[in-house]
């Protein structure tokens, strides 16, 4: 394979992976507050999975680099912690939601 090739198939693949924020329904923001069962500091985007009280969700939270950015280190993000998001659920993913903001322990980061 020309190494060209190669190059376009390593730019393309993150941006498939890449969510569309169409997905997320922002004419009905929701606060969640719980406990983090799991956690990925990665791109092209972090996300937590937060156990509430009613259930589990997967929280898509900003990439990486804009994270650390802000203040929110990834040891911020480890399972155990409590954290409350503040984001927009996914249409069509009824258990994802979007984060605009998190906070964790006396820290919120805004995210977008």
């Amino acid at each position: 394979m020309k190494p060209l090739a190669i190059l376009a198939m390593l730019v393309a693949a993150p941006v498939l992976a890449h969510h569309g924020w169409s997905e997320y329904d922002d004419s009905r923001p929701l606060k969640l507050e719980g406990t983090i069962e799991d956690s990925g500091y990665e791109h092209p985007h972090g996300f937590i999975r937060l156990k509430t009280d009613q259930r589990s969700w997967i929280v898509i939270l900003a990439p990486p680099t804009r994270m650390q950015n802000r203040g929110l280190e990834k040891d911020m993000l480890a399972p155990g912690k409590r954290a409350a998001v503040y984001g927009y659920a996914n249409r069509n993913k009824p258990e994802e939601l979007r984060a605009e903001r998190i906070t964790t322990g006396e820290k919120t980061t805004e995210l977008r």
